[in-house]
């Protein structure tokens, strides 16, 4: 019995799925119409082409997923391939062009603190003040500001307004520079990216610049300021604006140039290459070697110090300290003041004179001098060791000649410096002199950036490079 369970639990199973047929006689299925059933018989028919018509629809449509999934990220690649690999020649033409106008600048914004000129607009308008005093009227309104200045009353109480409109000019001519720099570069930046014309790293540069550009206005007016009010200067003190900001705006500038111009320089490189990439790959590899870690290392240690120097000299011209101790290596009796004079609790603000070191190194005139002094001579020397050091035997058989050149380049700019900051310094700080010197900053800091610019091997660059090299194998 137990071996004949499973067939009857089958057969109630059956039973019971089809109960309607499985209790009817066959004598009532033969008397049952035959029209019952033609109607399931369609349905039936009808379900069977439905499955069919949905079975055949499936694979189109995963088909059509497919080629959905596979249009998504062509999409997605060909939005990224709208940017170009390297950025137009053009590009860089302009931007070796905005850093010489930088440059320019630079070096009239230092005529302009030589003359003295710098505190005699006393609003920052950067709209309407693109335009200057086009009556006597105006005139009159202009001056009568400059008149409740400090300068004026302190300086220059008997300047009458044909001599302040020399000054004027001069210091209107500088911000309406600065708004042609921002003019001129501002749309082009926006009509490059518009169109495609710069990789999306290089198009990230240029808004950085831009932004700076725009900030440094901001900066101008911020230094500017420092000079207008009484109480942003101490008491009996002569008239200026402060050294810190002075050095900013100094600082912002050297950076825009410098950004300009390494941009400028990545652009057109990255084109000289492609025109040849099997010779520039052959270049690249001997820049690439070992021996070369050292002297690449030591360039961009000598660029900060370059830089630092210079910051240091926007110190000195903030505090008119390059006036005092104007002989050259000795300062007063020896080659360094006394060192009372130095650390001078005058400078301590106080009671404790916890802030007798940092304000004497930033705010002592002596001090500052002293420190400019010895970061001068110190970039000297390191640019010349670099100079010796590319000429040795163990370097010069594997330094490529570009950068040979570059390092003499450096040591002769360094050189002449050193002669102009002496003249300077020894001639009392003369306008021509004085403007020179600061070109003389900006000129050696040039030479450095181009010389670590040659060193240097952006790995984009050289992955374009490869594939070029490939596409000519093919």
């Amino acid at each position: 019995m137990a071996s004949l369970a499973p067939g009857f639990r089958r057969l109630f199973l059956q039973a019971s799925a089809s109960a309607p047929k499985f209790f009817v006689c066959n004598q009532c299925l033969r008397q049952a119409p035959r029209t019952v059933g033609m109607p399931s018989r369609i349905l039936n028919i009808v379900r069977s082409r439905s499955y069919a018509d949905a079975a055949m629809a499936k694979p189109a449509a995963n088909i059509a997923e497919q080629v959905a999934a596979r249009s998504a990220p062509s999409v997605s690649e060909a939005a990224k391939s709208s940017w170009p690999k390297a950025s137009s020649k053009s590009v860089g033409y302009w931007l070796i062009g905005s850093a010489v106008s930088v440059f320019g600048i630079v070096v009239f914004g230092g005529l302009t603190r030589l003359t003295e000129s710098g505190l005699s607009i006393t609003e920052w308008r950067p709209v309407t003040g693109s335009m200057p005093p086009m009556s006597k009227a105006d005139w009159e309104s202009e001056f009568e500001k400059y008149r409740a200045s400090p300068e004026f009353k302190l300086l220059n109480p008997h300047m009458n307004l044909e001599e302040f409109q020399k000054i004027y000019f001069m210091e209107w001519f500088h911000r309406l520079w600065g708004r042609f720099i921002g003019m001129t570069f501002v749309l082009p930046t926006l009509y490059f990216i518009a169109r495609r014309k710069v990789t999306p790293k290089m198009a990230g540069n240029l808004l950085g610049i831009s932004a700076l550009i725009g900030f440094q206005g901001i900066i101008g007016w911020w230094m500017v300021k420092s000079g207008l009010k009484d109480d942003l200067f101490a008491p009996g003190s002569h008239p200026r604006v402060s050294q810190y900001r002075l050095t900013t705006h100094l600082g912002t500038a050297f950076i825009c140039y410098s950004w300009m111009l390494i941009s400028g320089l990545a652009v057109l490189r990255t084109h000289r290459w492609l025109a040849n990439p099997e010779a520039a790959l052959k270049t690249i590899k001997g820049m690439s070697h070992p021996g070369l870690t050292t002297f690449r290392r030591s360039v961009f240690a000598v660029a900060t110090l370059t830089f630092i120097t210079a910051m240091s000299g926007g110190l000195v011209a903030g505090l008119d300290a390059g006036l005092i101790y104007n002989e050259f290596p000795k300062m007063g009796l020896g080659i360094f003041p006394p060192k009372n004079e130095l650390f001078d609790t005058f400078y301590s603000r106080k009671e404790d004179h916890s802030d007798l070191w940092w304000r004497n190194i930033l705010e002592n005139p002596s001090t500052v001098q002293m420190n400019h002094r010895i970061l001068a001579v110190s970039t000297f020397c390191a640019i010349l060791s670099l100079f010796i050091y590319a000429r040795t035997r163990k370097l010069s058989p594997i330094l490529p000649s570009n950068i040979k050149r570059g390092s003499a380049g450096l040591f002769h700019t360094v050189s002449i410096q050193v002669v102009l900051g002496i003249s300077t310094l020894i001639y009392m700080v003369p306008i021509h002199l004085g403007a020179a010197h600061q070109a003389g900053a900006l000129g050696v800091l040039t030479m450095a950036l181009i010389l670590a610019h040659r060193l240097h091997i952006p790995k984009p660059t050289l992955r374009l490079l490869e594939q070029r090299v490939k596409q000519l194998v093919k």
